[in-house]
Formats: structure tokens, sequence, C-alpha cells
């Protein structure tokens, strides 16, 4: 019951934030600007001539998991930069005393702030994620084949950075704690290309860089299946062998080994960061 009521108050307090404005302005102009740009594929002249329905849709498949990729992006950032005051930040204006001064465990308040969170990056996630499927879906008529678990994973990458950033706000200041956040978040990004491009290339040292990352910080990892669940099976065939060098392109669903590791890392990370708060000075 504690943890709900602190739930629930973390995303007040996250809504009356400005950054929910930041959110809502850079989501419906990504929306708007992507509505536009999927209207104008059907029927644009190419080298190769007209483009079809059908080709379309399959560019629009590709361009569906750039657009996603922004999505999750601002999503990383908005729940990053929101972890660090939610728990630092209460901690070191003293407010967080008000509370905790009380017979209330410091698990439960840490519970109920991280299902606030959750529900606050994972609801943007699956709604601006859900917009965009239906803007492409009346722009060119595709439809992912597999959209919910595609969502889903989405709503689990943000759920790992905020777990992150909730163990880096218990040891460090509110803005240090963002700021690592995104930035191992774009580091791992940038690996798992980096691993894409040496599977492409066959070099198998560089390649695994890309699958270290994805097992050190596991949003690259979802985030790659998250992009097979929103592409046409058609691109692999398309783009041919060397499709991994393409960082907007996914070869295979995530395995449940995997799936299994994200949960693993989540429940390892949330009990540092309880073990870190219940020793911290309030």
């Amino acid at each position: 019951m504690i943890a709900l009521t602190v739930a629930g108050l973390t995303l007040r307090e996250a809504l009356r934030r400005r950054v929910i404005w930041a959110l809502l302005v850079l989501t419906v102009a990504l929306l708007a600007l992507s509505a536009w740009g999927f209207s104008k594929l059907i029927g644009l002249d190419t080298e190769l001539g007209t483009m079809t329905s059908g080709e379309a849709r399959l560019v629009a498949s590709l361009l569906l998991n750039l657009i996603m990729f922004g999505f999750s992006l601002i999503a990383a950032i908005g729940t990053a930069f929101l972890a660090g005051p939610t728990l630092a930040g209460e901690v070191e204006s003293g407010q967080a005393l008000a509370i905790l001064a009380r017979p209330v465990r410091r698990s439960a308040v840490l519970f109920g702030k991280w299902l606030g969170l959750l529900a606050f990056g994972g609801g943007y996630v699956i709604l601006a994620g859900l917009a965009q499927l239906l803007v492409v879906r009346a722009a060119v008529g595709y439809w992912p084949p597999a959209p919910v678990s595609g969502l889903a994973l989405l709503a689990g990458q943000t759920l790992v950075l905020l777990t992150l950033a909730l163990l880096l706000s218990s040891v460090v200041s509110p803005m240090a704690s963002g700021i690592i956040s995104v930035g191992l978040f774009g580091a791992t990004w940038v690996a798992g290309v980096v691993g894409g491009i040496g599977g492409a290339l066959g070099n198998e040292g560089v390649e695994r860089v890309g699958t270290v990352s994805r097992i050190v910080l596991p949003t690259d990892g979802l985030w790659r299946g998250a992009m097979n669940a929103f592409q046409d099976p058609v691109a692999l065939v398309q783009m041919g062998p060397g499709e991994g060098g393409f960082p907007f392109l996914s070869d295979a669903p995530l395995a449940p080994a995997y799936l299994a590791w994200a949960a693993v890392w989540i429940a390892v990370i949330w009990g540092l960061t309880a073990l870190s708060f219940q020793r911290r000075d309030i």
C-alpha cells in the first residue's frame, strides 16, 4: 500500500515537472514530421522509377525503426533526468526526511518511486509508439508483424535505464546520474552498431564488442528485439547478407535466455539500489 501511494505521488510529481511539456512538444513534432514524410513515399520519383505501394511499405518499415529510436531516446533522456531528482534530489533537499522519519521502510519508498517512474516512462513509450504505428498505417498501409512485442521491449528498455539511473542517483548527484545514464545508453547503442558492422565484415573481435555491451547493459539488446518486431521480414532479404552493418535493421528476434538475463539484470541493479539507499544518510 505504501509503495502504491509513493508511486502515485511520484507519477504526479513527474507530470508536474516541465519535462512533460518538453516531451509532449518533441513527440507531437516528431509525429507531424513523420506523417508528412510517410505520406510522400507512395508515388515518389526515384532513380529506379516511381515508388510503388509495396516498395513504400518496405521503406516505411525501415524508417519506422529510425523514428522509434527517436522515441526511445526521448524516453531515455526523460526518465534518466527524472530518476535523479526523484531520489537524490529529495535526499539533498531534505524532503525525504519527512517520509522516512516515520516507520516506513526505505525499500517500500524506493519501490514506489520505481513503479511511478516505470508508469511514466513505459506509458510514454507505449502511447507515443502506438501513435506512430497508426500514423504509418494511415500513410502507407504498413503494420508491423509484432507491434505488441515491439512496444513491450521499448518499455523494457526504458525500465532498464531508469533502474540504472536510480542506482546512480543513490550515490551521486541528480544531474550526474542523468548524464551518466544517458551517456551509457548512447555508448551501448554505438557499441551495438560497431558490433553489427564487425559481424557483417566477418570480424569476430569487433562483433564481440556489441555482444559484451548488450550483456553489460541490456538497453541495446532490447532495442534490437524491438526493431525486429517492427520491421518487415522482407527487408532482411532485400538488404542481403551485409545487413548487420545497417543500424536500424535486426536480423533475429530476442532469445528467451536474453529476456531472462534482462530481468535478472534489472533485479540485481534494483537490489543494489535498495542496499545503497538503505545505507545512505538522510
